[in-house]
């Protein structure tokens, strides 16, 4: 069969003129409009939509637990298989003559911060927490909830969500947008990832619906890290003085963040992160990271020194062997409810923590996976893998070691006296962090370089978005745009995030998010099939001298057409 020249353009209908000159139509007004009803139904009908969003959640978490499971497990598989193959490996994502822009703590800064960063702050301390108390070998009698022989099950529950599974979405995301655009010189957007599988049929409304699809999973993906986020910046702002008036307590005496709190804390975030988002990802955004990193490094130090130096040390080197050890057999099984009453909990808490994490990062993936390709230009395939996959798995088991372990150890050694358990899922690191300086005024210190650090990762989770939301609706420019696109994003992200917490707090937007990423399940399938039928082809070119990227003529292009669509070429 004869092998097919790589594609080289995709041409994809832009305005010409008016507000939205360089930008998609159907690509930007469908995702607004989407993005918009489900606004105006939160906030009109807030009962209803509480309801059928519930309803939705459920059945797809009881009904695709499975497709979940698999597919998630099918990418951790293909990012290994392309690192280890030495064809695919070597290959650059760019021209042979391009190198990387940003040197590697820059790279790892901006991957880390806006790939998890948030979530760090939150879970590192609570997830532990909870698996501590509740797992599967607690469910199935292999453990005592809350037992010394259950502690390192902890870990492994906690690696198993925040590990290698994690980023290999990430990165099949990022690979399958870098590996088209930088070294095809197509459009950095996600309908370009797909070329070797439906050709030049992506420039109408199939690659228009599949961009959508990226949006408003981009949105309620965001939504769901902000909302964490949020609520976590909320706890840290009252208890660092700025007023009862962020905080409410209901009926039963549990306490939350107030509508007031809400809002405030939504226009302090949203605010700089769209002033961020103008200055772009080479000035506020790597700016940011930075000094999000060095505020990450001083805190974690501070518990590798002061907190439980062994009992961290053991959870990370034990509890990685643990993970590795457990992870073929946790990352293909699935909990069906068949067997009685253990199955119907263990069916229950997998769709609770790990199939909900797996529609998150599903979500999350077209967010980082082009933010990663925007930062990643010049780098192999193997570079990109290595580090886009194991040293952020590495950071984040770090911090789960010796954040999650600190507490843990407090807990178990009777130290805390059930003040972090007591906490809330936000409050945790700050009643830890609280246990472990005896001291007031240092308490505070420590509470207010928390709520630092916690901002600069909303803030550029934030404005990453806005930024890679952009992109897509211009069909892949990654020219600077115009204040009005940057600000609206900006806003809408922000009032997504405040409907749904003020009608249903941060269980209306994990609804909505896990809704949202189905749909993108399936693209990013088809990326990951896509991209290995690609590399597979260009070896084969290799061998009979045919080009596998685009010529200097060709790089550059903005891939953009006016009022008409130009003859379709053929798939790869």
């Amino acid at each position: 069969m004869a092998i097919k020249p790589i594609i080289t353009d995709l041409p994809i209908k832009v305005a010409q003129r008016g507000f939205y000159k360089g930008f998609s139509l159907d690509v930007t007004l469908t995702s607004k409009i989407a993005i918009g009803l489900l606004v105006v139904w939160a906030v009109a009908f807030p009962d209803n939509a509480g309801r059928v969003l519930g309803e939705f959640n459920s059945f797809i978490l009881t009904n695709f637990a499975t497709w979940y499971v698999a597919v998630m497990a099918f990418f951790v598989i293909v990012c290994i298989v392309l690192a280890a193959w030495p064809a695919a490996g070597r290959l650059r994502l760019g021209l042979p003559g391009d190198r990387p822009e940003f040197d590697n703590f820059s790279w790892f800064s901006m991957m880390f911060g806006a790939g998890i960063g948030v979530g760090m702050l939150t879970w590192a301390v609570a997830e532990p927490i909870y698996h501590f108390n509740t797992n599967p070998d607690v469910i199935m009698g292999q453990a005592t909830s809350a037992g010394a022989d259950n502690m390192m099950n902890a870990f492994k529950w906690s690696y198993l969500h925040w590990g290698l599974t994690a980023w290999s979405a990430y990165a099949i995301a990022g690979l399958g947008l870098a590996f088209f655009a930088y070294r095809r010189s197509l459009p950095l957007t996600i309908r370009s990832s797909l070329t070797p599988l439906f050709g030049a049929r992506l420039s109408g409304r199939l690659g228009h619906v599949i961009d959508a699809v990226a949006v408003i999973a981009t949105i309620l993906g965001v939504a769901q890290t902000l909302g964490f986020g949020v609520n976590q910046f909320i706890d840290g702002l009252a208890r660092i003085g700025m007023g009862d008036w962020l905080m409410r307590t209901n009926a039963e005496g549990a306490v939350s963040p107030s509508i007031a709190g809400i809002l405030f804390a939504i226009t302090i975030i949203m605010g700089a992160s769209t002033l961020s988002a103008l200055s772009g990802v080479g000035k506020g955004i790597k700016w940011l990271s930075n000094i999000n990193m060095v505020l990450s490094i001083f805190l974690l130090a501070f518990l590798m020194i002061f907190g439980s130096t062994f009992f961290g040390a053991q959870a990370f080197f034990v509890g990685i062997w643990n993970y590795l050890i457990a992870l073929p057999g946790m990352a293909v099984t699935v909990f069906d409810g068949s067997d009685g009453e253990t199955g119907a909990a263990l069916a229950g808490w997998q769709g609770s923590w790990t199939v909900f994490y797996w529609a998150w990062w599903v979500a999350f993936a077209p967010f980082v996976g082009l933010f990663l390709a925007r930062i990643s230009r010049g780098r192999t395939i193997r570079e990109f893998v290595l580090g886009a996959i194991f040293v952020p798995s590495l950071m984040c088991f770090v911090w789960f070691a010796w954040a999650g372990g600190t507490a843990i150890d407090l807990e178990q050694g009777g130290q805390a006296g059930g003040a972090i358990f007591g906490a809330t899922d936000g409050g945790k690191i700050f009643a830890m962090t609280d246990l472990l300086i005896g001291n007031e005024v240092l308490q505070y210190l420590m509470a207010v370089v928390i709520v630092i650090l916690l901002m600069t990762y909303l803030v550029t989770s934030a404005d990453s978005a806005v930024l890679i939301v952009n992109t897509i609706n211009a069909a892949g420019d990654e020219g600077p745009k115009a204040r009005p696109h940057i600000i609206f994003w900006g806003v809408a992200l922000g009032v997504v995030v405040a409907a749904l917490l003020i009608i249903g707090g941060i269980g209306a937007i994990q609804t909505a998010m896990v809704i949202g990423a189905l749909p993108f399940s399936v693209v990013m399938v088809l990326m990951a099939v896509s991209l290995i039928k690609a590399i597979y082809l260009d070896s084969r070119r290799t061998l009979i001298g045919m080009p596998t990227t685009a010529g200097p003529n060709v790089a550059g292009l903005q891939h953009q057409i006016g009022g008409r669509q130009d003859r379709p070429t053929p798939a790869e």
